[in-house]
């Protein structure tokens, strides 16, 4: 926990021979990283369905 505490909220590689076999990230890190991965997925999906033609749905439709 030491070596977590003085990454001062950045990631820490964990290494094994000198070549990184996990890495730890603080729990605000790895949830900033999850949201914007979420919002690149939502971005790609918009950027897919540009163009298509919109219709109006009602709820008993969903």
């Amino acid at each position: 926990m030491v070596v977590i505490e003085q990454g001062k909220g950045f990631p820490v590689a964990v290494l094994k021979k000198n070549v990184p076999v996990f890495y730890a990230v603080p729990a605000a890190a790895y949830e900033a990283l999850i949201d914007k991965l979420d919002d690149m997925e939502l971005a790609q999906i918009v950027h897919e369905r540009e163009g298509q033609p919109s219709r109006v749905i009602t709820l008993d439709e969903l």
